[in-house]
């Protein structure tokens, strides 16, 4: 169904009507429909900020991002980038963590960092010191540059990053694959830098974007793949379920791998204007503002969030806490698919985060999940 022009005459009532509404709504959607492009910042309880340091570990103060649990990068201003994982002790005053390993720049007290997921930076040499080759698929828009790391096996798993991401969100899955001897494809797709760019500069939530995709599987049953395995990660996993559906090499697919997918589409423009700042009518406002400068209708989604195209075995992976991509939508499609679809929880988890939050335990699960399938 589309928003109605009661809804859109309320909310520009409720705001202040003519041009308030469209700047309010533009701002509003401005990071969903422009991944690459910043958008308003989330707003925060203060900034993380570093107490005091060592042997092998950093005191923060205690805000929201330091006390996350699992393995994290905090970066800082001068390309700083260190790893730290788990929280040794927790106070009013702090948070003291043991550090992993510090790769770029000097923490000192006082520095103000960025907690984020990107772990492992670089391409699968820089981080693990795994060969991999450079190629690209044919996309209808022109060349998608994808990393290619060989296995002994016939089965191909096709890597698919979120937005507001790069192909570095697939490293920590890298190792897993190789060690099971799967061919990797870490995938690109329109809108990604050294990839083309998607007709009128927007996302458009996987409606496009996932012929970019099944272009990677084409790319993948040239290169003599047998079988291929999906993976992606929040709307790359909205992609992954649109290729499974809609593609003519369906039939290729024999396995499925969801990270926080985005399944619907409405509820999570809403949640990610509101991160962005933007609540009430405001939210409101962007989710419309996202719905015409693109024109995707995000309130159908709900044949993927049904499951009924799914085929093969797939894997869900998703937080309860998910402040994007609402749980309560995985959970239903899980109980309308339990002949395939398995589902993880991952509690206190953010957003296609859930490596980060359980790494031991995602690796694991992704190990016996492939096995069977090999």
């Amino acid at each position: 169904m589309r928003w109605g022009t009661a809804a859109v005459v309320a909310a520009a009532a409720a705001v202040g009507a003519g041009a308030v509404v469209l700047v309010v709504g533009r701002r509003a959607s401005e990071r969903m429909v422009r991944p690459g492009v910043p958008g308003p910042v989330e707003p925060e309880a203060g900034p993380v900020v570093v107490h005091g340091l060592g042997v092998d570990r950093v005191i923060f103060n205690r805000r929201p991002e330091s006390l996350r649990p699992g393995r994290w990068a905090v970066e800082w201003d001068g390309n700083g980038h260190a790893v730290v994982e788990e929280i040794l002790y927790r106070d009013a005053q702090g948070v003291t963590r043991r550090l992993v390993r510090a790769d770029r720049g000097t923490l000192t007290p006082g520095t103000e960092v960025r907690f984020t997921p990107r772990v492992h930076l670089g391409d699968p040499t820089e981080a693990f010191g795994l060969a991999y080759t450079e190629t690209a698929a044919d996309g209808e828009l022109g060349a998608l540059p994808a990393w290619r790391l060989d296995g002994k096996r016939g089965t191909w798993v096709i890597l698919v990053h979120g937005p507001e991401a790069d192909r570095q969100q697939t490293l920590p899955v890298l190792p897993t694959l190789h060690r099971l001897g799967l061919t990797a494809l870490a995938v690109t797709y329109r809108g990604d830098e050294g990839a083309p760019a998607p007709p009128g500069g927007y996302s458009r939530f996987g409606e496009d974007e996932w012929r970019d995709v099944e272009a990677a599987v084409r790319l993948a049953l040239d290169s003599g793949a047998g079988r291929v395995i999906l993976h992606g990660w929040s709307v790359g996993a909205t992609m992954v379920l649109h290729t499974a559906a809609r593609s003519a090499w369906a039939h290729a697919i024999s396995g499925l791998i969801l990270d926080s997918p985005v399944l619907d589409l409405a509820s999570a423009a809403r949640r990610d204007a509101a991160r962005a700042g933007f609540t009430g009518v405001s939210a409101e406002l962007g989710t419309l503002a996202a719905q015409g400068r693109t024109g995707v209708d995000l309130a159908d989604s709900s044949r993927l969030a049904e499951g009924a195209d799914l085929r093969v075995p797939t894997l869900v992976l998703h937080s309860p806490d998910d402040r994007i991509a609402p749980f309560d939508t995985v959970e239903r499609l899980a109980a309308a698919r339990h002949d395939v679809v398995n589902l993880q929880r991952f509690p206190g988890a953010e957003h296609a985060a859930l490596w980060n939050s359980a790494p031991e335990h995602y690796t694991e699960l992704l190990r016996r999940w492939l096995t069977p399938l090999l």
